[in-house]
């Protein structure tokens, strides 16, 4: 953040993308004609195209594509290992009985760690999630935002 000279006191500028350029259907009207640019495809020169046509070229994108792949293949792993570990608690709570009342530390038993196995495995995903986004994801995410944030703004001139 930082102030704005020339402003009144309370004017304050936030450094970002979404911040400066108003929503749609808000008193603005949408032109066609300005020259869009970003890493997209917009070249200057060229007619920018409506929003619709920038977020569909995005979602075409070798970029856009990339950090889909890479939630893909994060996701849907964890997601079916997830689901199997707790299908195996559930069956083996309700046709294994016996094995699940073993004890294992005083009034502690089978079923019990297991349960609590299952929370901290919901927590161990969690942390992973976030680490994987942080680390393959929100970077290239992020320059995408931008690039789509500069496209249609161009698009609104």
């Amino acid at each position: 953040m930082e102030k704005q000279e020339g402003r009144e006191p309370a004017a304050v500028r936030i450094d970002d993308p979404w911040y400066d350029t108003p929503a749609a259907g808000r008193g603005e009207h949408d032109t066609v004609g300005a020259p869009a640019t970003g890493a997209l495809g917009g070249l200057p020169g060229q007619r920018a195209h409506s929003a619709a046509e920038i977020y569909l070229e995005v979602q075409r994108s070798p970029a856009f594509q990339e950090v889909r792949r890479r939630y893909r293949r994060f996701v849907f792993p964890a997601s079916a290992a997830f689901i199997l570990w707790y299908l195996a608690y559930v069956v083996a709570a309700t046709t294994a009985p016996g094995l699940m009342a073993r004890p294992v530390v005083g009034a502690v038993n089978v079923a019990m760690l297991a349960g609590l196995g299952q929370f901290a495995t919901t927590f161990l995903l969690t942390w992973a999630y976030a680490r994987h986004a942080r680390l393959r994801r929100d970077r290239a995410a992020l320059e995408l935002r931008w690039d789509t944030q500069e496209m249609t703004r161009g698009a609104r001139r």
